[in-house]
């Protein structure tokens, strides 16, 4: 069985320790790097599984490795979960802004780590990849459930792991209104602690990137959302 490359981006070195034993113990490969540069590095020639990125680095922030990994497209869609000892609200917003698949505050449990890697990672398992048929065709929009390829209008769109399970679910249920709690629950899993703003700004960056195809995603006020078919 493959194990599932954890990368961990951290300069405290005891929290790096703290980490690694649990994760290798869930049956994760893990390697460590120390700052920003030394990210930026590990990630494009290592190209792992999941990140879990330290805002507070030496050299250059976890903030400006996320914004540089993500012009790449080789390594632009590898799920990130952001860690950092900041706890206002404010700076989990700017994470999840950024596009990040979730937000950690220290200080942690290594096994809330481990809980929130393993449903990240779930993400990218899509449910849809059981239907028979491995095409969805809402109007304008098209999904290759097997290739995870989203087309508009016969444009390829190129989403995140979190945002292609978001659209998956909505398309797959047309007229369908689902409640945050509920997208949660089916994309981000039952171990997934967040808030109603983790949807939204997911969502909001799901509809610009589908363009034309975004109006058909509609916010049902006070409830959730739904897509128009």
């Amino acid at each position: 069985m493959v194990q599932p490359k954890i990368l961990i981006v951290e300069d405290d070195v005891d929290i790096v320790e703290m980490l690694k034993y649990p994760l290798e113990q869930a049956n994760f490969e893990v390697k460590a790097v120390y700052d920003g540069y030394a990210a930026i590095n590990a990630i494009t020639e290592q190209k792992p599984d999941l990140i879990l990125l330290d805002l507070m680095l030496p050299n250059i922030s976890g903030v400006e490795v996320y914004r540089t990994i993500s012009r790449d497209p080789q390594v632009e869609n590898i799920p990130v979960i952001m860690v950092t000892a900041k706890s206002e609200e404010i700076d989990r917003i700017v994470g999840l802004e950024l596009g990040a698949d979730d937000y950690i505050v220290k200080p942690f449990s290594p096994r809330e780590v481990v809980l929130r890697v393993q449903a990240v990672l779930r993400r990218l398992v899509s449910q849809a990849v059981e239907e028979n048929d491995s095409w969805i065709v809402v109007q304008d929009i098209q999904i290759d459930i097997d290739k995870r390829k989203v087309l508009c209008c016969n444009e390829e769109v190129e989403l995140t792991a979190t945002e292609f399970e978001l659209l998956v679910t909505l398309t797959k249920s047309p007229d369908r209104v689902f409640s945050r709690s509920i997208l949660m629950n089916q994309v981000w899993g039952q171990d997934y602690y967040g808030v109603d703003r983790t949807v939204d700004t997911h969502m909001s960056r799901l509809r610009r990137k589908l363009n034309s195809c975004g109006g058909m995603i509609q916010t049902v006020h006070g409830v959730g959302y739904r897509l128009k078919s």
